[in-house]
């Protein structure tokens, strides 16, 4: 027959020798598959099966049984692997015999004797066994080995109850030091208790002999009335002689045996009860074992006894035990209390956790403990992040570490969810699919019950979890977005005194925080929709970020006018415009981590209310600095001299820097201010609109159109007030300086030259030119030009005010407007041209060649002594030109 398993090898057995019924346990290899595989086990030739306790496939715990052999192997034979083998072997001792009335510690049974007549064992009653030393004289073991004596008398017996007594074998055995007059002394005490034996033998015959020849008379007088009278008429006698004789031998007998009998008795119960004691000590040892166990935190022992207990006095009828196992169960149910009472204590570990309600499972606890642990953990959760919260708005006036509270709480509020909230998810994910229970919990049906207990339970749970992210989410709003949380709320989460708003930094490095936290919680597997909540409060705490950073932008952006030092570089410009866009573009840059978006995360664009906020703060932010600007041109001075220019023009520096100083007037601020506008509209502000639009703002083209409208309105006001500023003195020189003198039209004389008040309007206008010159080349053009059509149009208006001309005066005032025009041709513009063509209208046509001689050589005349007054013109021509 073929075997799946090797043949069982015993390779150990502990201890190697004793006397009958010591208990052993065999170790070794292939000892059989369970207790029904063990089919066969005898050690030195005796059947121990009966008494085998299978334990492993390597352990077996017996008890070894009066075996014939006194040294023999240990055989092992089961279903899967057949009769197995032994590589040790056991030594069988024969038990010391202990006399009846020889002290012992432990209760010692009735020795047997062989019956060779009936080939069975017999008991001998106590009252026949004879003493502990025969021969009456002090016994001295000697020192002779016991192997030595076996093989000196084969076969024969140092016991002197045995049939193989062997007197020579007892004697070197016990008396092998013993004297001859001791021996002699032995042999007259074993006469003397055969004489003892004999008289006491005949004694009790001869007590006996009158109720023996009493009921021999009553029987043959029985006999002899049946055979005379017959049956019926000795009925009665008989009856009655016979009760009496037999009433006589029972009195003896009671008589003789009562005090032996009596003292049987009591020695027999008390045997009956030592052994109950000891045979049911577990029993009655259990509730003592229980609390100290339990004490010592032994909770596995003390839950394989009471399940041990149960197995074998759970429907017991016996009273003493019924009182016994009720006082285990009192116990067990104080240990279901206790560990329940762990299990809800908070903070503990999830290992704890498990072992607890696997223990309280094991002892069939009433109710639901892991769904009570659960409950526990949640509400713990909760109070702590309320008490978090209480913790730190308590100690809000003597805060004075650098982060702001309110960040510092957001850290340690999210730091202990993250921490706590994995240890409740794995509880439930355990719970779900019953592995809190032990390895049996499949075969027991715990899991199936689990199982079944947390799909009806699942709404549950999943509201506990909606309820711990909503506390966290409205904590958070509460100290950072009050205003999103209604009046009733914001008593139970609010209660932070709003001192000042954080700054967007510090909203950032909160984002940044809620996002991890978001992410750990992620990767617990936690479904979206459990979480949808702390994906709302990212976003609103990113949109609250962008508007928070883009107002105090504007307040930054307000505070660059203070930094505005009017030193100017080579194009005109001062510092601001670059100051500008460079914290317009640190804003941005500072929103980059909110503005993108991780996964899962919505654009904080979406909402049309959220895109109309940022535009106009945006806007907000390029009108304050239009303001600012207008605030720049329009500081007054202090104590400024405007009638000279502060830069030595002859300096090789000529377009270097101008530092501020006393000296620097308000039409320099003026046009340094649209120097800077003519810069902002066309490059700042359009490269403020492309860092917007990498940023993903919405609305850009909204921003740049406004801004830009209200910048050119600023540029063009401004520019009025600057030509306002110069053009008014010049023009109103003009008058004046034609009829200075008292000067006719009508009536002068030849013209020999251009008049003076014609060379100071130019000196003038070089001026301006050499004050726009140094500060922004760029301007010179649009402001000479405008200057020049504002002096064209009053030369004309005075011109066409003259009711008549002389031919002197005619060719005067020709002479004095080409001179004018030809002087600033460059600067001409088609306003300015029809100026100085209705001035010329206005006066007589030079009709003789003369005339318009002479007017040549007046001009030519005009423009070679003034010649290095107009270069500045001519440069600005070339400049132009390029």
């Amino acid at each position: 027959m073929s075997r799946s398993r090797q043949p069982p090898l015993v390779t150990g057995i502990s201890p190697n020798e004793g006397i009958s019924w010591t208990k052993v346990t065999i170790r070794g290899e292939n000892l059989g598959t369970g207790p029904t595989d063990l089919i066969g086990l005898t050690i030195c030739g005796h059947n121990c099966l009966l008494t085998a306790e299978w334990m492993s496939a390597s352990k077996i715990v017996c008890r070894v049984g009066q075996a014939k052999n006194d040294k023999g192997d240990i055989i092992v034979t089961t279903k899967s692997g057949g009769r197995g083998t032994s590589t040790v072997s056991f030594k069988l001792l024969k038990p010391e015999k202990i006399g009846i009335l020889d002290q012992s510690a432990v209760w010692v049974d009735e020795m047997n004797y062989y019956d060779t007549r009936t080939d069975r064992n017999k008991g001998i009653p106590p009252l026949s066994l004879r003493p502990a030393n025969p021969l009456g004289i002090e016994i001295d073991k000697g020192r002779f080995p016991q192997k030595d004596l076996e093989a000196l008398f084969p076969g024969m017996s140092a016991d002197f109850t045995s049939e193989n007594f062997s007197a020579a074998w007892y004697l070197i055995e016990n008396h092998s030091t013993t004297s001859f007059d001791q021996l002699k002394m032995a042999v007259m005490n074993l006469k003397k208790q055969a004489n003892k034996k004999n008289e006491g033998s005949l004694a009790y015959v001869k007590g006996g002999l009158s109720t023996f020849f009493e009921a021999q008379d009553a029987l043959s007088a029985i006999h002899q009335k049946l055979e005379a009278d017959g049956t019926e008429k000795v009925e009665g006698s008989m009856t009655q002689k016979l009760e009496n004789v037999l009433n006589r031998a029972s009195n003896t007998a009671d008589t003789l045996f009562q005090e032996v009998l009596g003292r049987k008795d009591k020695a027999d119960s008390t045997r009956n009860a030592l052994n109950v004691l000891q045979r049911f000590k577990f029993l009655f040892n259990l509730p003592l074992n229980i609390e100290r166990n339990i004490q010592k935190g032994d909770y596995d022992v003390v839950i394989n006894d009471y399940e041990k207990a149960k197995s074998l006095f759970g429907k017991t009828e016996v009273q003493v035990f019924k009182k016994y196992y009720a006082e285990v169960e009192t116990r067990i149910e104080a240990l279901r209390e206790l560990l329940l009472n762990k299990l809800l204590e908070t903070p503990s570990t999830l290992h704890d956790q498990k072992r607890y309600i696997r223990y309280l499972s094991d002892l069939h606890a009433s109710g639901d403990p892991a769904w009570q642990c659960i409950g526990a953990q949640h509400k713990w959760i909760l109070q702590l992040m309320h008490n978090c919260k209480e913790s730190y708005v308590k100690d809000q006036k003597a805060w004075h570490c650098k982060a702001p509270q309110q960040v510092a709480f957001v850290e340690k509020l999210t730091k202990l969810v993250v921490i706590q909230l994995p240890n409740f998810w794995k509880l439930w994910i355990s719970y779900v699919n019953g592995s809190l229970f032990s390895e049996t919990a499949e075969k027991s049906g715990q899991m199936e019950r689990s199982k079944k207990n947390a799909r009806q339970r699942q709404n549950d749970f999943k509201k506990m979890i909606q309820e711990v992210m909503q506390s966290l989410a409205k904590l958070i709003r509460g100290a950072l977005l009050p205003f999103s949380l209604r009046e009733g709320e914001l008593r139970q989460y609010g209660g932070w005194e709003m001192k000042s708003e954080l700054s967007g930094q510090w909203l950032t490095h909160v984002i940044q925080t809620v996002r991890l936290s978001y992410e750990s919680l992620t990767a617990l597997e936690i479904p979206n929709d459990m979480l949808h909540i702390i994906q709302d409060l990212i976003l609103d705490l990113r949109v609250h970020c962008i508007m928070v950073t883009l107002q105090h932008t504007a307040e930054d952006v307000k505070r660059l006018a203070e930094k505005e030092d009017w030193v100017v570089d080579n194009e005109g410009l001062t510092s601001l415009p670059s100051q500008f866009e460079q914290c317009i573009v640190h804003s941005l840059q500072s929103l980059k981590s909110v503005l993108d978006c991780k996964p899962g995360e919505a654009s904080v664009f979406q909402q049309q209310k959220t895109q109309e906020d940022v535009c106009q703060l945006s806007i907000g932010i390029m009108q304050v600095f239009i303001d600012c600007l207008e605030q720049l041109s329009t500081k007054p001075d202090c104590d400024a001299d405007t009638t000279h220019l502060s830069a030595d023009v002859s300096s090789p520096d000529l377009f270097g820097s101008i530092h501020e100083d006393s000296s620097l007037s308000s039409e320099k601020k003026l046009l340094i201010v649209l120097s800077n506008c003519c810069y902002l509209e066309r490059h700042t502000f359009i490269n403020v609109a492309e860092h917007f639009e990498k940023h993903s703002f919405q609305g850009v083209e909204k921003i740049t159109q406004i801004s830009m409208e209200s910048l050119k309105e600023l540029d063009q006001r401004l520019f009025e007030i600057y030509i306002e500023l110069k053009a008014d003195p010049i023009v109103g020189s003009l008058e004046p300086g034609i009829y200075a003198g008292y000067f006719d039209w009508k009536d002068c004389l030849i013209p020999t030259g251009v008049r003076n008040y014609l060379k100071e309007a130019l000196v003038n206008i070089i001026a301006v030119h050499a004050e726009v010159f140094t500060i922004s080349k760029e301007l010179v053009p649009r402001v000479l030009s405008r200057l020049v059509e504002s002096v064209a149009e009053e030369l004309s208006r005075l011109m066409q005010c003259v009711s008549s001309f002389s031919k002197n005066g005619a060719l005067q005032a020709r002479l004095e407007i080409c001179a004018l025009r030809d002087a600033v041709a460059v600067y001409l513009t088609p306003e300015s041209n029809s100026s100085f063509k209705q001035a010329l209208e206005a006066l007589p046509q030079l009709l003789s060649g003369a005339d318009k001689k002479l007017l040549e050589e007046l001009l030519n005349k005009f423009k070679s002594s003034m010649h290095l007054q107009l270069t500045c013109f001519q440069a600005s021509s070339a400049m132009m030109k390029t």
